[in-house]
């Protein structure tokens, strides 16, 4: 029966999406299976009671034509994913989550690491030894540029790998088969997807104690404590940016693949407004940081823009879809 889908699957993959198209995929697909079970009843094997259906299929163009489908309007015909191009996709998608998120969390941890050596090294030192304080800034911007840089390489790493599959934006077929399969994929996942995200989110609300911690036992651990918020903020994000791409993966071959043109707009406009907006927030939280010295409260600008950034999409949807008056 796995023969027919596939079979079926493969002769609509040129036709357009619309409803008429998908409403007589699903009357033939019912067709050959009642097809397939009488014949299977009558004592046929396996082999010869697909090939009967199949060869009573008929002709896809004179079937459009009698049901009344024209198809002069289809736009692009999409090519057919197999399931080696799909297990390469989310390979691929997976390793580049994970370079992505542990490039994100070293560069949170280089600002760490200055904020940790500044304060450090001003602690050794006193008001005649300024060479002391000196050398922590040193070392802390030097160690901060030198992670930066690596994580700069590795979200050009990722990029590089998903780049091969960019032809996938513009659309893609699944047989009915490999979409079972990775529609349990996900479902097997999903667990794990939620209690990432659980943890991430946890360690995020979290990792203000550090500074309230230090603060409580002396003021001049503050600074201490904002280094250890974002180690473990940079965690959370870890876990969001990995495991989101992931799942994100997973969404893009079950549910992206029937997005109309209006929906693919939304996700660009939604993506490109992300792109501007965290970058922002990140020199907001570090110019409020090492100019008015506000760690205790700057770190409120993440969630804040998290909220926003995750109502834009709402907003942007309402807004297109309004009608004048």
């Amino acid at each position: 029966m796995e023969t027919i889908m596939v079979y079926l699957d493969n002769m609509f993959a040129g036709l357009p999406r619309s409803p008429e198209v998908e409403r007589m995929k699903q009357e033939l697909l019912s067709g050959m299976e009642d097809k397939y079970l009488e014949l299977k009843q009558e004592g046929r094997s396996e082999n010869e009671a697909v090939g009967i259906v199949i060869s009573e299929f008929g002709n896809i163009e004179e079937l459009m034509e009698e049901l009344g489908i024209q198809t002069e309007d289809a736009e692009v015909t999409y090519p057919v994913l197999t399931e080696e191009e799909v297990q390469a996709y989310l390979a691929a998608k997976r390793s580049a989550g994970f370079w992505t998120g542990l490039g994100v969390w070293l560069s949170s941890a280089g600002i760490a690491f200055l904020i940790l050596m500044d304060t450090l090294f001003e602690s050794m030192g006193t008001s005649s030894d300024q060479g002391a304080v000196g050398i922590g800034s040193v070392l802390g911007m030097s160690g901060m540029f030198v992670l930066a840089a690596v994580a700069v390489g590795m979200f050009i790493y990722s990029g590089m790998k998903l780049g091969r599959f960019e032809y996938m934006e513009k659309g893609f077929q699944l047989p009915r088969s490999l979409m079972m399969t990775i529609q349990r994929s996900k479902a097997s996942f999903a667990l794990t997807y939620r209690v990432a995200l659980i943890t991430g989110v946890c360690l995020c609300i979290l990792s203000p104690v550090f500074i309230f911690a230090g603060t409580y036992v002396n003021d001049t651990y503050a600074a201490y404590g904002v280094s250890a918020l974002l180690a473990t903020a940079g965690l959370g994000v870890f876990l969001f940016v990995y495991y989101g791409n992931i799942q994100g993966s997973y969404t893009m071959l079950l549910e992206d693949q029937h997005l109309n043109a209006v929906k693919r707009e939304e996700a660009r406009a939604v993506r490109a407004v992300e792109a501007v907006v965290w970058p922002l927030a990140t020199a907001f939280f570090l110019f409020t940081g090492f100019v008015y010295q506000r760690w205790d409260i700057n770190w409120a600008i993440f969630p804040i823009v998290g909220i926003l950034s995750g109502s834009f999409s709402n907003v942007y949807h309402i807004m297109k879809n309004k009608k004048p008056s």
